[in-house]
């Protein structure tokens, strides 16, 4: 199987190809320039593996929640690959790589991803290892005040994503427990490549033109009445 995964969602701006069971990966923080350089990485980790597009089982891309611009444009780069090429695609949380990331490079198996929202409030959610060593959501995905936070975590749990960056000591209090985390991880789209094997693999896919960006805040103009998780 062979596919490329495109995570744009932050700060940083990444793609990866999945082939023979490797991952070829290329990531750079690079604020306000996602879009001058998302093609060309995609076209170094093709070529660095002698893939062409035509090659390509599909393609995974980081569906957000994240900075509107970033999962704006992983989705359009997603849709005209996919499109031009008749390809599935397999659409995964950035909250997901995150935390699928704390698991692989931490060895952590519970996970509290939260990427900074503006506006004083965070995109979070809770996963849990499962048994295939994949992390699963528990609950749902949010934005919210990092205040209105509630979580039950155990000794094992780790944070991660840029909202424990201004926000640690809040995130702390409302986890109760004094976990580690690692406010400098941003989504990788070698994550997101890990995320989307199997759901690959289970024919878990959409069309081009279903694959869409997740936002969770549905208008930037009027913040959502906040809820706990």
């Amino acid at each position: 199987m062979k596919y490329l995964a495109i995570e744009t969602a932050t700060e940083c701006c990444s793609v990866a190809l999945f082939h023979d069971d490797a991952i070829i990966s290329e990531s750079e923080v690079a604020p306000l320039r996602h879009n001058e350089i998302v093609l060309s990485m995609c076209e170094r980790v093709l070529a660095q593996a002698e893939v062409g597009l035509s090659q390509l089982d599909g393609i995974a891309f980081g569906c957000g929640p994240g900075a509107f611009t970033g999962v704006r444009l992983a989705a359009s780069v997603t849709q005209g690959i996919a499109l031009a090429q008749d390809l599935p695609v397999v659409p995964v949380s950035s909250l997901a790589a995150l935390a699928q990331a704390a698991h692989c490079q931490h060895e952590a198996s519970q996970v509290l991803a939260c990427i900074d929202a503006r506006m004083q409030e965070v995109y979070v959610a809770l996963y849990q290892l499962d048994e295939n060593r994949i992390m699963q959501l528990e609950g749902e995905e949010q934005v919210i005040e990092p205040a209105l936070v509630s979580v039950k975590v155990h000794e094992h749990c780790m944070g991660c994503g840029s909202g424990w960056r201004p926000y640690a000591e809040i995130l702390l209090e409302r986890c109760g427990k004094a976990i580690a985390f690692d406010a400098d991880a941003a989504p990788q789209a070698e994550f997101v490549a890990v995320l989307a094997k199997p759901r690959f693999e289970r024919g878990e896919t959409v069309s081009a033109t279903e694959a869409l960006p997740v936002y969770v805040r549905h208008d930037v103009a009027q913040k959502p009445k906040s809820r706990a998780i």
